[in-house]
C-alpha cells in the first residue's frame, strides 16, 4: 500500500519510528533486530483493518504490537535453539544441511505458532497425548475433566492441525 493511500501512516511513520526503533534496541540490545522489528511493526499496522483510527495515543498502539513481535521472535528462537541443541548431538554424516534445517525450522516455528494458539487445556490434551502418549482417559484424569471433554479438545486440536497442513 502506498502512504498515498494511508497519509496518516506515513504522518505517524516519520513521527514515531525512531522512537519505537530505539524502544525496540533497549529492549533487545541489537539495533539490526530493532530496526526489523520496527519494519515490522509499521507493516503490520498497514495490514490491520483499523489502520484508519490510531486512537489519541499510537505511541501506546505501536509498543502494543512490537511487544507482540518481540515475544514472537523470543519464541521463535527458543524454538531454534532447542533445535540447534538437539542435531548439535547427532553424527557429522547425520546433520541436516543447512537448507533442510531452514525447512524443519520453518515447520518448527509454525507448529509452536499453532500450540500457542489453542486455548491452554486443548494444547495440554494435545501434548499429553501426542508426546506422552497418554489415552483419552489418562489424559482426562490428568486434567481432572471428562472424557468427553478431552475428545472435544482432541477434535478441536486435530481440526487446528489439519488448517494449516
Amino acid at each position: 500500500m502506498s502512504s498515498a493511500h494511508h497519509p496518516h501512516i506515513h504522518t505517524l511513520y516519520s513521527e514515531h519510528h525512531g522512537w519505537l526503533q530505539g524502544w525496540l534496541n533497549r529492549k533487545l540490545g541489537n539495533s539490526c533486530d530493532a530496526a526489523d522489528l520496527a519494519h515490522d511493526t509499521f507493516l503490520r499496522l498497514l495490514s490491520r483493518p483499523a489502520a484508519r483510527s490510531l486512537g489519541s495515543e499510537p505511541r501506546a498502539l505501536l509498543t502494543h504490537i512490537a511487544k507482540g513481535l518481540v515475544v514472537d521472535r523470543w519464541r521463535r528462537q527458543e524454538v531454534e535453539r532447542a533445535y540447534l541443541e538437539t542435531i548439535a548431538h547427532l553424527p557429522p554424516q547425520e546433520v541436516p544441511s543447512p537448507e533442510t534445517r531452514l525447512l524443519i525450522l520453518e515447520t518448527l516455528w509454525r507448529i509452536e505458532a499453532l500450540l500457542q494458539e489453542m486455548p491452554r487445556k486443548t494444547r495440554e490434551a494435545f501434548l499429553l497425548s501426542q508426546i506422552d502418549g497418554l489415552t483419552y482417559q489418562e489424559i482426562a484424569e490428568r486434567l481432572g475433566v471428562s472424557l468427553i471433554s478431552v475428545k472435544r479438545y482432541m477434535r478441536d486440536a486435530f481440526i487446528a492441525c489439519l488448517s494449516v497442513a
